[in-house]
């Protein structure tokens, strides 16, 4: 019997460790909002929210505007919101940038295709992601460092009609998505209550194989 029951706890010990590597990278939040752990950023799940509460019409602004909005956002009493950050990067397929981590390896988008063409369950985690046409494109919060003439007028853009990371003049009005460092939303999913529930159930049962034994 004790042996029994001490395989019982082996498989529950093992089905605990599958069940804390099975999450995914991207986690939902209260509050609408998302969370990645591989940048350990956390991600407004509306990616239109400028414009759903009521801040733009459109929600599309020019890069000094679109900045002041993601610093002057409080959501469910958070603040200290940004625009996503972006990296020089040559060519589509590159996830460098915040939002290209988003588009190609968290959500599996690919290049020349909309994201909203992926089948990745994890893109319902997230809506209003404008991708209408081409030049619907996303303000990063970096300025351009490549180009030293053109600094002080240019910032990296990214689209998620295609992959495509861009430079745009600040002045060109885009859509602008809010993210915040850090998982500033950590409220314990139900998969993360059935984990401690197992865990103390694991130790409850080798407390007691070790008064049996």
């Amino acid at each position: 019997m004790i042996k029994l029951s001490r395989a019982i706890l082996c498989i529950s010990v093992f089905s605990l460790g599958l069940i804390s590597t099975a999450n995914a990278n991207l986690e939902a939040r209260a509050g609408g909002m998302v969370y990645d752990t591989d940048l350990n950023i956390t991600w407004l799940s509306d990616a239109n929210y400028a414009q759903t509460s009521g801040y733009d019409a459109d929600g599309r602004m020019n890069w000094n505007e679109a900045n002041t909005w993601a610093e002057s956002l409080n959501v469910g009493g958070v603040s200290g919101w940004r625009l996503p950050t972006a990296d020089w990067c040559l060519g589509l397929s590159c996830p460098k940038s915040e939002m290209g981590h988003l588009f190609y390896n968290e959500l599996g988008g690919t290049e020349f295709n909309s994201i909203l063409s992926s089948s990745d369950p994890d893109l319902a985690l997230f809506t209003n992601i404008q991708q209408v046409y081409l030049f619907d494109e996303y303000w990063s919060g970096t300025t351009d460092y490549i180009h030293m003439d053109y600094q002080n007028a240019v910032a990296f853009a990214f689209r998620f009609f295609d992959g495509f990371p861009d430079e745009a003049y600040k002045s060109y009005n885009f859509s602008a998505w809010a993210v915040h460092d850090g998982d500033v939303a950590a409220i314990p999913e139900p998969e993360t209550y059935a984990m401690m529930v197992l865990g103390l159930a694991v130790l409850f049962g080798f407390g007691r194989l070790r008064e049996q034994s």
